[in-house]
């Protein structure tokens, strides 16, 4: 065979590379959202505090983080390549 005739054909990607861009967003502030959601612990353990079990970061910001995390995932995965 002759070298003109192994041609590379190159396979164009799913993605451009603002689309993986995004995708690394989501994922960081998915993370930051579980990060925030194991929250922190008692300082004795034999005692309950429903403060921090209950805190408004536990129950409210981390959920909201994930799910925001969760949509900028499937901006990313829906964008266009320009």
């Amino acid at each position: 065979m002759k070298s003109a005739d192994k041609k590379q054909h190159s396979i164009p990607t799913l993605f451009s590379k603002e689309n993986y861009l995004w995708m690394g967003i989501g994922a960081a502030i998915i993370a930051l959202g579980m990060f925030l959601m194991s929250g922190g612990k008692n300082i004795d353990p034999n005692v309950f505090d429903d403060n921090v079990v209950y805190s408004k970061t536990r129950i409210t910001v981390a959920p909201i983080l994930i799910i925001l995390g969760l949509l900028i995932e499937i901006y990313a995965i829906f964008k266009k390549k320009k």
